[in-house]
């Protein structure tokens, strides 16, 4: 596992792996046919008990100020709600994120600063058979106090970083869980101490995808914090290969090691994320 990067608000730190480092010297180089693609919690926002009181870092939206408007693009993507992530990010109507984009629930909600709306299909039908019977699977799990659910509107979350055993109660809820996602024809989604029911199709990597052919660019940089990011890491690989420059940075956390494995640049949490941004934007000028 990597150890975080340290530097300055200045300098920008060097990737360990060589595609790492090609693709921070493109995007240095030609930042308007680069984009950004960040995850929120965890990433730009710290990890907190109840994820209604999660806020991005305080310095975060005057790095992506500074940063966006010399990039092609910058687009949050998150597992939440976007209008929720907008509103803990305080995204909308910012100075200088009038470009960004907010891809909610995997992607399939979309959210773009320049007109404030967000356009989304209608949700999978199987949620509300999970809604109905989720009580009853949690009950015959065992009796796990603190675990509580999480309605996401296209997803169904439970968590488990309440409870008295934290990981206990998510190896038990595990398979039980991902035996009512399939009854309902949804996949089960594996987070940090958190199981989350949603349609299949639908992940970090396809968003991520589509936003970088949809903008053109050649430049590609995604910072996430946990498993449901590994699709979006997979996505840069397989950009990497078409050509398109990519640098994945793990926002580092002792949870979740497979990422930091994968980085080419683990800095440390939201912190070290905005101050990377920070000093990018500095570079750029």
């Amino acid at each position: 596992m990597g150890s975080p990067e340290t530097y300055s608000a200045e300098s920008l730190p060097t990737p360990r792996t060589p595609a790492g480092r090609e693709a921070l010297e493109a995007l240095v180089a030609r930042p308007g046919r680069a984009v950004v693609g960040l995850d929120f919690d965890g990433t730009l926002a710290p990890i907190v008990e109840d994820p209604e009181k999660a806020r991005a870092h305080p310095d975060a939206l005057p790095a992506l100020a500074a940063l966006a408007p010399r990039l092609a693009g910058v687009a949050i993507v998150t597992g939440r709600p976007a209008e929720v992530a907008v509103r803990n990010g305080a995204f909308a109507g910012a100075p200088g994120l009038e470009h960004l984009t907010v891809l909610g629930h995997y992607g399939a909600e979309r959210w773009d600063a320049r007109t404030g709306e967000v356009t989304a299909p209608a949700p999978h039908p199987g949620l509300a058979g999970v809604r109905d019977e989720l009580p009853a699977v949690l009950e015959r799990a065992g009796d796990w106090d603190g675990v509580w659910v999480e309605e996401k509107g296209r997803a169904v979350a439970v968590h488990t970083r309440r409870a008295s055993d934290p990981d206990g109660a998510f190896r038990a809820l595990l398979g039980p869980l991902r035996d009512l996602a399939e009854r309902h024809g949804l996949v089960l989604e594996p987070g940090r101490l958190v199981l989350e029911v949603r349609p299949a199709g639908v992940d970090k990597g396809v968003a991520l995808t589509e936003y970088v052919r949809v903008t053109g660019a050649q430049t590609v940089l995604y910072a996430g914090d946990d498993l449901g990011d590994l699709p979006a890491f997979a996505a840069v690989e397989r950009l990497r290969a078409e050509g398109v420059a990519g640098l994945l940075v793990c926002s580092g956390s002792a949870e979740v090691t497979e990422l930091a494995d994968r980085a080419d640049l683990v800095v440390d949490g939201p912190e070290g994320v905005v101050r990377l941004l920070r000093a990018l934007s500095t570079q750029l000028d």
